[in-house]
């Protein structure tokens, strides 16, 4: 098994150069949804040049039946489909339905627009299909007014790539959680004005994504990876038999019976810095269907801040320091956050990989303050520690002592 699945890889590797790029683009097919924030927390300027931008996206895209389908859907106190994947079959009729599309207005409930999203993504009614590649494009000011990440985790359990872009406002954090792994390649800060700038990395990224693909690995972490596979069989055609094994190490094979209605799977608790091969063997009662397989190599290990010192306390200044300090091999770089326990404007600090101190200036003296130190890893992960400080309240005085009697009988 290992030397098929060594030979095929090799063979793919030698191939994948001799496919012209009309060539490539001819053989895309999914489902393509944008899901655009529509709300009244977005100037008509800004949805007007978000509009713009997405109608760059879909420019010189293969639309048909049989391609790539594009559906749109607005953000607002409730979802609008602006148009459904079998509503339009060419890219130049797309981009009309683009620039004719209004905004909606009303409150940012984009949580409830996933779910909506998700829906849609699913909908033989909608114009979605089953066996496609299904890829998000949620394009944002970064205001929510009700939760994002139990959604978009769903998306993603069923396979749906999610790429976000954020005009600026938005929580990092939050939003490089919801968005496909690695967040570099799937998360997108920009001004609104700058879009254009993205829009031919972000195609060539949604291209890839929309690749024919069987079984397939995303999100890989130094102890994770997710599996995709499409839809082969049904609840009631048969199963799927998934088997792990870390390279050279066949005595530690892991298997997961899975039922036939289940296209993807997440193995946890892997070593780091490893390649796994991995088979998903179908087992239909209706009819033979051959097994697949891919290699995957994990990351390597990710970690974090483990210990937050605070030293050279001022008035107005303190400095932070952590431990470990990670290189620029395995990490971005660290992001310093530091606010008041009481509430207040934040303070936010950058600091290079390699390094791992600071000096936070302009603070209030005796004030108790939150510190968060997060680790953000080239794999699009982070981990972060958090700790307490407070400010000298004052300058320091030497008290005045008291004076101690001396020995002997006392005056009366």
């Amino acid at each position: 098994m290992l030397f098929w699945t060594a030979l095929s890889l090799a063979l793919s590797l030698q191939l994948a150069p001799a496919l012209s790029r009309v060539e490539r683009a001819s053989a895309l097919q999914g489902d393509l949804l944008f899901l655009l924030d529509s709300s009244a927390s977005v100037s008509h300027y800004e949805f007007s040049r978000v509009r713009e931008f997405v109608g760059q996206l879909v420019s010189g895209m293969p639309f048909g039946p049989e391609a790539l389908r594009a559906s749109l859907v607005h953000v607002g106190s409730r979802p609008h489909t602006e148009f459904t994947f079998d509503q339009y079959g060419s890219g130049q009729a797309i981009q009309g339905a683009i620039r004719a599309a209004s905004q909606r207005m009303g409150d940012t409930n984009t949580g409830l627009a996933l779910a909506y999203a998700k829906k849609q993504l699913f909908a033989e009614v909608a114009g979605a299909r089953l066996g496609v590649p299904k890829v998000l494009v949620w394009v944002t000011d970064g205001a929510s007014s009700d939760p994002v990440g139990p959604p978009m985790e769903e998306l993603k359990d069923m396979g749906v790539t999610v790429f976000i872009v954020s005009t600026g406002r938005g929580n990092l954090l939050e939003l490089r959680a919801a968005a496909s792994a690695p967040a570099e390649k799937h998360l997108h800060f920009v001004d609104v004005d700058d879009l254009h700038i993205i829009a031919p990395e972000l195609r060539a990224s949604i291209a890839d994504a929309m690749w024919p693909q069987q079984l397939h690995a995303s999100e890989i972490l130094s102890s994770s990876f997710r599996l995709s596979w499409p839809p082969l069989l049904t609840a009631d055609s048969g199963y799927y038999a998934l088997e792990l094994v870390p390279s050279g190490k066949l005595e530690t094979t892991r298997r997961q019976q899975l039922p036939g209605n289940v296209t993807s799977w997440t193995w946890t608790d892997l070593d780091p810095d490893t390649d796994y091969e991995v088979s998903l063997l179908p087992e239909s009662n209706v009819r033979l269907l051959k097994p697949q397989r891919v290699r995957v190599r994990t990351l390597q290990e990710e970690a974090g801040p483990e210990r937050i010192v605070i030293s050279h306390v001022r008035q107005r200044s303190l400095r932070i320091s952590w431990a470990p300090a990670l290189g620029p091999d395995s990490t971005l770089g660290y992001h310093v956050q530091l606010g008041p326990l009481r509430g207040g404007s934040l303070q936010r600090v950058e600091v290079p990989a390699g390094h791992n101190s600071t000096t936070i200036q302009g603070l209030t003296p005796g004030t108790a303050y939150l510190v968060t130190v997060t680790a953000a890893f080239r794999s699009g992960r982070d981990r972060a520690m958090s700790a307490k400080a407070c400010t000298a309240s004052g300058e320091r005085t030497r008290a005045p002592q008291p004076v101690r009697p001396e020995a002997g009988p006392q005056e009366p």
